[in-house]
C-alpha cells in the first residue's frame, strides 16, 4: 500500500495523521528523500572496487517484467539473474518491506509490522504512519534511536567508512538512515513532503536545483516527473564526481498508478514504461562513468499487487454487530473498545486493555465473516495462527491481525489475475496489496553484475530480507548477527560448491468447529536450508 501505500495522486505525510488510510496515503507518495553520506576509502584494492546499486520499483509485479512492458529491466534479467520465486515480507506493504530491505530482518526483529500501527507513546488515540518523517523522528526520540530495533545495513556501511547515496520518491527511503540531518521540503500550502535530503545544506541544495532545475514541488507534478527528478538527482548530482560504494533509488511507480487504476490498466503500464526509462538512465550513467563492469545492480519491488474485488467497511460492520469500534480511541476509552487500523489488504485490531472476552468475540465474528482470509492472534485462540507464525510478534503488536480473503483465479477488468477483498479506503476495481495472496507476496527481483551469474533463472525461494546480507558480503563487511536473511549464494558467480536445491513445502492449517459451520485457514510455507518463506494464505467459513 504505500503502504498504506500510496493512494491517490499525491500522498500526504502530515504529522499525527488522522486515521483514514486515504489521508495517510495522501501523506506518503510524493516524498523525494535523498541522503548523501560521506565516507572513507573502500576496503577493496582499487582493481577490485565494487559498487552496488539497489533500485526499488514500488509495487512492480514480476509478471510484467517483459520486453513489451519493461524492455530495459527485461534485458537486465537476460544479462543477469531473474529470481522466479522471490517473496515480500508480510504484511506485504511498503514500510514493512522498506524496513526488511534496510535491516535484513523480519518485523519481529526490526519492530515495524505495518504501515499504520498504534504506538500510544507517540499518539495515544490514533494509529501513526510508520514511514512519516515526524513519526520516525518522534519514535527515535522516545526509543533512544531504536525506532527500528536493529541497525540498518546503510548504517553499517557508513560506520565502515563507505560512501553511500540514498534517493527516494517516497519517505520510506528515510528508514535506511534515520540518523542523518534530513532537509525536508513540502508542497507549498500543503502538508505533502516531496523532498528530503540528509547531509545536504543550503548551498549544495541550491546547486542541485540549479543543475536540475527546480524540484517539482507543484501538486500538479506527475509521479513520472518526480521519479525522473529523483533519478537525475542521483545520476547527475550525487554521481557527478564518483560512484559511491552503495546507492539506493526508490521509485514510487507503478505502485501509485496500480492503486488508482489497478494492475494492467493503461495508466499502470505507462508508469512501468516510465520507470523502465529511469532504469535506463541509471545504467547509462554507470556506462559513462565506466563502472558498469564493477557494479552489481539489484532491481526489486517492495511487494506485489492485486485488484480489489470488494471494499469492506470493517468498522461499520463491527459496530452493527454490537462492538464498540472506531478508527481512533475516544478521549476516555473503555475496556474492550476496538481500534481498527486499516492497511489495505490487512487490518490490525487493538482491543483496549487486551480484553480477553471481547477479543474472543471478535475472532468468532471474523471467522464467521465472508471476507476474512487468515487471522493471527497475540494470544492463543482456536482457529487462528499465532503472530510469531508470520514473525509479527513485536512489542507493539495488535491483539488480532487479519489478512483479507483472496482469489488467485479471478481476473480484473484488464484481464490480470489476482483479486482480493480490502479495507474501506479504496473502491472495488482499484488496486491494493498487503494480503497473503500469492500476487501480493511474490514480487520482483532482478540482479546483474560482476559478482552475479549471467543468464540465470533462480527458482529457489528468496525474499527481501535476503538482499541486505548479499550487499554487505559484496562490499566485504562482517555480517551482523541480527540478519535473518540467508543471502543469495546460489546467484553468485564462481561458486566454490553447488548449493542445495532441496525445497520443502508445507501447508499449515488452523480450524474451528461451530454449531453452524466450520472455519478453516491455511498457510503455505517453503523451507530452504534453515529459512522459511511464506508463500500464501487464505481461509473461509463453511456453513453446515
Amino acid at each position: 500500500m504505500r503502504g498504506p501505500s500510496h493512494s491517490l495522486g499525491m500522498t500526504t505525510r502530515a504529522p499525527q495523521p488522522k486515521i483514514g488510510l486515504l489521508k495517510t496515503l495522501l501523506r506518503k507518495f510524493l516524498l523525494l528523500a535523498i541522503a548523501v553520506l560521506a565516507g572513507g576509502t573502500s576496503i577493496y584494492p582499487a582493481s577490485e572496487t565494487r559498487h552496488v546499486v539497489l533500485v526499488v520499483w514500488d509495487g512492480m509485479r514480476p509478471d510484467f517484467v517483459t520486453e513489451k512492458y519493461a524492455p530495459t529491466l527485461d534485458k537486465l534479467a537476460h544479462d543477469g539473474i531473474r529470481f522466479r520465486n522471490h517473496h515480500a515480507v508480510y504484511p506485504t506493504a511498503t514500510d514493512v518491506n522498506g524496513a526488511a530491505l534496510a535491516t535484513g530482518c523480519y518485523p519481529n526483529r526490526n519492530g515495524l509490522a505495518a504501515n499504520l500501527e498504534f504506538r500510544p507513546a507517540i499518539n495515544s488515540r490514533q494509529p501513526i504512519d510508520m514511514g512519516d518523517p515526524d513519526s520516525i523522528k518522534r519514535g527515535d526520540e522516545i526509543a533512544g534511536g531504536k525506532y527500528l530495533a536493529v541497525p540498518t545495513f546503510v548504517e553499517l556501511l557508513r560506520a565502515a567508512g563507505k560512501k553511500v547515496a540514498l534517493v527516494g520518491a517516497k519517505s520510506v527511503a528515510m528508514l535506511f538512515d534515520r540518523d542523518n540531518d534530513w532537509t525536508v521540503i513540502r508542497i507549498k500550502g500543503k502538508p505533502l513532503t516531496i523532498f528530503a535530503a540528509a547531509s545536504l545544506g543550503a548551498s549544495p541544495r541550491e546547486e542541485m536545483t540549479e543543475l536540475l532545475r527546480s524540484i517539482p514541488d507543484d501538486s500538479a507534478a506527475t509521479a513520472a516527473q518526480r521519479n525522473k527528478f529523483a533519478t537525475r538527482a542521483l545520476t547527475e548530482f550525487f554521481w557527478r564526481d564518483s560512484i559511491p560504494d552503495f546507492s539506493l533509488l526508490w521509485l514510487s511507480e507503478p505502485d501509485l498508478s496500480e492503486h488508482n487504476y489497478a494492475p494492467g490498466s493503461p495508466e499502470a503500464l505507462a508508469a512501468i514504461k516510465a520507470v523502465d526509462d529511469d532504469l535506463a538512465m541509471v545504467l547509462s550513467a554507470l556506462e559513462k562513468k565506466k563502472v558498469r563492469d564493477s557494479t552489481d545492480i539489484f532491481v526489486v519491488s517492495d511487494h506485489g499487487f492485486s485488484t480489489i474485488r470488494r471494499s469492506i467497511d470493517v468498522v461499520a460492520l463491527l459496530n452493527k454487530a454490537g462492538f464498540h469500534a472506531a478508527q481512533e480511541f475516544s478521549e476516555t476509552p473503555r475496556p474492550g473498545d476496538i481500534l481498527v487500523c486499516g492497511n489495505g489488504g490487512t487490518v490490525l485490531f487493538y482491543v483496549r486493555d487486551h480484553d480477553r472476552a471481547v477479543t474472543q468475540r471478535l475472532v468468532d465474528w471474523l471467522q464467521h465473516s465472508d471476507f476474512a482470509g487468515v487471522i493471527f492472534a497475540r494470544n492463543k485462540l482456536d482457529g487462528t495462527f499465532p503472530l510469531n507464525a508470520a514473525r509479527l510478534d513485536t512489542s507493539n503488536a495488535p491483539d488480532i491481525m487479519m489478512s483479507f480473503r483472496c482469489d488467485g483465479q479471478m481476473q480484473n477488468q484488464f484481464g490480470v489475475a489476482g483479486m482480493i477483498d480490502a479495507d474501506w479506503n479504496r473502491k472495488a476495481g482499484e488496486g491494493t496489496h498487503a494480503t497473503l495472496s500469492a500476487f501480493d507476496i511474490h514480487n520482483t527481483l532482478i540482479a546483474a553484475g560482476p559478482d552475479l551469474q549471467v543468464g540465470f533463472e533462480d527458482k529457489l525461494p528468496t525474499a527481501n530480507v535476503d538482499i541486505a546480507r548479499e550487499i554487505i558480503q559484496i562490499l566485504d563487511l562482517p555480517l551482523p548477527q541480527e540478519f535473518a536473511g540467508r543471502g543469495l549464494m546460489e546467484a553468485r558467480r564462481n561458486l566454490s560448491q553447488k548449493p542445495s536445491t532441496e525445497v520443502r513445502s508445507q501447508i499449515l492449517e488452523a480450524s474451528r468447529d461451530f454449531s453452524d459451520g466450520r472455519w478453516k485457514q491455511t498457510f503455505q510455507v517453503s523451507r530452504y536450508l534453515a529459512v522459511e518463506y511464506i508463500d500464501e494464505g487464505n481461509g473461509s467459513f463453511t456453513k453446515k
